[in-house]
């Protein structure tokens, strides 16, 4: 599986990365991270605000930061 965080560093995108990998771990899976942080590749997932994430290609939420929990329930 392959999670990305698309973002520019701020606290949003930090702590949506956080929440993604403390999920992934409680859920026992592995994953591949990746910070996306160049705004043309952003712009190809068609995301106009940051925070998002992307598992395996597909957009799952944008401008928001998802709580572990949520994380979790995407996953299962």
């Amino acid at each position: 599986m392959k999670i990305e965080i698309l973002g520019m560093g701020c606290q949003k995108c930090k702590a949506l990365d956080l929440a993604a990998k403390q999920a992934v771990q409680e859920l026992g899976l592995e994953a591949d991270f990746d910070k996306v942080e160049d705004i043309k590749k952003i712009m190809k997932y068609g995301v106009m605000i940051t925070p998002a994430l992307v598992i395996d290609g597909v957009v799952k939420a944008s401008g928001k930061v998802l709580s572990k929990d949520d994380i979790k329930a995407m996953l299962k």
